[in-house]
């Protein structure tokens, strides 16, 4: 893989001849088309490649969560990289046929800001889940001001729903309705706070699972 500079006809994108031309982390890059390959993958290598689409598929959908809070863009790796390399490390996990997460290792964010602190999360009205939390606000560069990020994954679906404002640290409530197909359904929790600028932000914390009402 190469870069270069635009010419007079600018930069391009897609096949040239045995070239590849596009844009990646703001650099115009060349490559050369791979070639094709008629081996057959071994089962380590069919299980890596299960393991890799297992993860991409999981965090996808949390995408706008993991870009803006997972740790910092640190060169070439950008969050979405950290997020997939820790969870393919520590989280997925394979259960003959297919592969597994262990929830409570799974992270929707890294950081350094204060956390919640006396987490729960509850579901006794329809649709809905009611989350209750001690106010830290003050220690260490916590505010009150901070927003409750919320992610919510229901297993049987593969479905998330997630906001990035549930309410503020001081509060110490919030609620998030969920879509109707919830109902009745067990859904893995997971919360953190970030700052207003959303510069700061904390590691997520695993608040369990709940059956909603």
């Amino acid at each position: 893989m190469g870069t270069y500079n635009k010419g007079i006809i600018g930069a391009f994108s897609g096949k040239v001849g045995p070239v590849v031309g596009a844009s990646w982390r703001g650099k115009e890059i060349l490559r050369s088309l791979p070639k094709k390959s008629n081996r057959i993958a071994t089962p380590e290598q069919a299980l890596h490649r299960m393991k890799f689409t297992a993860v991409i598929s999981f965090l996808n959908p949390i995408h706008p969560i993991i870009s803006r809070y997972y740790g910092n863009n640190q060169g070439e790796k950008s969050r979405i990289n950290r997020a997939m390399s820790y969870h393919m490390k520590e989280v997925v996990q394979y259960a003959d046929p297919e592969y597994t997460f262990a929830y409570n290792k799974v992270q929707v964010s890294k950081g350094y800001l204060p956390g919640i602190e006396g987490g729960t999360v509850a579901s006794s009205i329809a649709n809905t889940l009611t989350f209750s939390w001690n106010d830290n606000s003050g220690q260490g560069e916590a505010q009150a001001t901070d927003a409750l990020v919320v992610a919510v994954y229901e297993p049987l679906s593969k479905q998330w729903v997630y906001s990035l404002s549930v309410a503020n640290r001081n509060t110490t409530t919030g609620s998030l309705v969920l879509p109707p197909t919830f109902s009745g359904t067990t859904v893995e929790v997971w919360g953190l706070f970030a700052s207003v600028d959303e510069k700061k932000y904390a590691t997520s914390t695993y608040l369990g699972n709940v059956l909603v009402s």
